[in-house]
């Protein structure tokens, strides 16, 4: 028989359904009749067939007409909410935002599994988790480790010894012995206790990743986990079924407690759980709804579902991938800023790279020859590293906007004063790196005695881990901008033509313009076939002479000198190469013609 969850005002109750060609109307009316049955006053409803109301979708929020069929607009177990006229939304409703998750009620599960034996997880399969693209499940190793390391401890619980967070108090309590009548209650207390956390809520792939990377930590098989509350945080990751996990609260000594606490809380069956099918709603619905019943604590393992740096580390991952993503498409967007400036490629020499011990400094250089020499022949990232890349994105902005540099119109936009181009976009820029410069202070050097002085010293770490994400959001933002003015800036320069690499990134900024391209990785994997090929075929860089170079070969002969001076007089104006016309680089002499 279909069921549907419907919340009214403080509380979610379960509506029955026997014939799903009843209208929504009848949905809201028996939700009601359930609501003021339970309420000594009626909750204030006089009536309820005189009662007016709208019922909406808890995960979009979208309202349902009430003359519609359940059978067309409701699947079994979907969630809604019931608004009596009159009343304010409930504070106890937690909409999900629109727009800050791919985890939509369109969501199915994937096919494919990710297997944990909590060594060789990497940051892409993590972050590929949080997206939603893996279920996962233990390998027969792990199990076989975790299993192993709860007869151990419940050894220890048989022979009554005195282990610290099996049968004592925790932190100042440590010297308390707790009989094992109340082990459970101790765990379950721990995990209530220390649900302190403040602020928003982690995004559901956030969430993901943190509980994925828990049950990943405990198929290690050191932290006397049950392999029955194990696989049922499994099954809850694979449904989506995720703790309201704030993101303020944790100072990063003993772990992130109070965020662990709260993605256990949830998995308790206590406290507020989103899943794509529900949106945020009392836990212990949303569990029921799935076909989960809520983990039942045994001794030692709420200690062992809190005390951890996940959250730390997740979102630390989180940023490194970003981070990652960005360094490559950073080289390709000032690659299309310098085409467009008709800067030098004598600064991406190969000679000049070898002399430095520098592999990533070689890597980018060659980076740029492939992308702007493209058409002549057929270490742990922190956030004072990444921002650099925005703060010399700024500057290049600047560059583009400033016509006594760029030679181009002010702000790039015709018209200057009528309208006003990307003036104020580089003020959103110059705004976002002057931000970065204060969030790259490090938190480390901020620590405060805590837990009545037996935790002296304390990281900040997820302060570290959140502040380092927001850079990382920061220096997209900043690149998407350098990236809409360099083809701005193409624009002034037409008909030439950049090349073919630069050409297709322009193409793709203006098939549809979203500052999702950063993270996305789509600017680079336009580009990305040009620089393969480019270093799996052996094509010679492009070495103009320098005006300010010597050599301490003869002089010139006359003759060869005047032709070196008209040579580099005429660099700089647009050039032809196969009846295609490029932006003015100083490129190899003997492939082009000056018009």
């Amino acid at each position: 028989m279909p069921r549907f969850t419907v919340h009214i005002r403080d509380e979610w109750l379960a509506v029955p359904c026997r014939d799903a060609t009843n209208t929504i109307h009848w949905l809201g009316q028996e939700a009601l009749k359930r609501y003021v049955k339970n309420k000594p006053d009626n909750g204030g409803i006089k009536a309820v067939k005189d009662t007016h109301f709208v019922v909406r979708r808890c995960q979009s929020l979208g309202l349902l007409d009430a003359d519609d069929t359940i059978e067309d607009v409701l699947e079994d177990n979907d969630f809604v909410e019931l608004a009596i006229e009159g009343d304010t939304m409930s504070p106890d409703f937690i909409p999900c935002e629109p727009g800050v998750s791919h985890l939509t009620a369109a969501y199915r599960e994937p096919g494919e599994y990710i297997s944990l034996d909590g060594n060789s997880l990497t940051s892409t399969d993590l972050v590929n988790l949080g997206r939603g693209l893996y279920k996962i499940k233990l390998t027969p190793e792990a199990e076989k480790k975790v299993v192993q390391s709860r007869d151990l401890l419940d050894t220890i619980v048989k022979e009554n010894k005195v282990v610290y967070g099996i049968t004592t108090g925790f932190g100042k309590f440590a010297r308390t012995v707790i009989p094992v009548s109340k082990l459970k209650e101790l765990q379950e207390n721990l995990v209530r206790s220390h649900s302190a956390g403040v602020g928003n809520p982690l995004s559901p792939e956030r969430t993901r990743m943190l509980l994925a990377l828990r049950i990943n930590v405990l198929a290690k098989g050191h932290s006397g986990i049950s392999l029955e509350t194990l696989h049922a945080m499994i099954q809850a990751f694979n449904g989506s079924c995720l703790s309201f996990v704030p993101e303020k609260g944790t100072v990063g000594a003993s772990g992130d407690l109070a965020p662990l606490s709260h993605l256990a809380l949830g998995l308790m069956g206590e406290g507020r759980m989103w899943s794509p099918k529900s949106g945020w709603a009392d836990a212990k619905y949303v569990l029921e709804a799935h076909g989960l019943k809520p983990i039942s604590l045994k001794p030692k393992e709420g200690l062992a579902l809190i005390n951890g740096t996940q959250m730390i580390t997740s979102l630390g991952a989180e940023a490194v991938e970003r981070a990652q993503a960005i360094a490559r498409q950073a080289d390709i967007i000032a690659a299309l800023t310098l085409e467009v400036l008709k800067g030098t490629t004598k600064a991406f020499d190969s000679d000049i790279h070898t002399l430095r011990p520098h592999p990533g400094q070689i890597e980018v250089a060659q980076r740029f020859r492939s992308l702007l020499d493209s058409d002549h022949h057929p270490s742990q990232i922190a956030a004072i590293a990444v921002h650099e890349l925005a703060s010399i994105s700024e500057r290049r902005i600047e560059r583009l906007c400033n016509p006594s540099l760029s030679e181009l119109p002010a702000f790039l936009v015709n018209e200057g004063g009528l309208n006003s181009g990307f003036m104020i976009a580089h003020c959103t820029a110059a705004a976002l790196v002057s931000e970065n410069k204060v969030l790259c202070h490090p938190s480390s050097v901020d620590s405060l005695s805590t837990s009545a002085a037996t935790e002296d010293h304390v990281s900040m770490g997820g302060w570290a881990a959140r502040k380092a994400l927001r850079v990382v959001e920061h220096v997209e933002q900043v690149l998407a901008i350098e990236l809409l003015a360099a083809c701005q800036g193409i624009e002034f320069l037409r008909p030439l033509r950049t090349t073919t690499p630069l050409e297709k990134v322009y193409e793709l900024v203006r098939s549809v313009v979203n500052n999702v391209f950063i993270f996305s990785t789509q600017v680079w994997n336009v580009a990305q076939p040009y620089i393969d090929k480019y270093q799996s075929e052996y094509i010679p860089e492009s070495r103009p002479v320098s005006p300010t170079a010597f050599s301490l070969e003869s002089p010139q002969s006359p003759r060869k000198r005047v032709r070196h001076e008209e040579v580099q007089f005429n660099r700089g104006f647009p050039v032809q190469l196969n009846n295609t016309y490029f932006l003015g680089l100083e490129k190899p002499l003997c492939h082009l013609e000056v018009l």
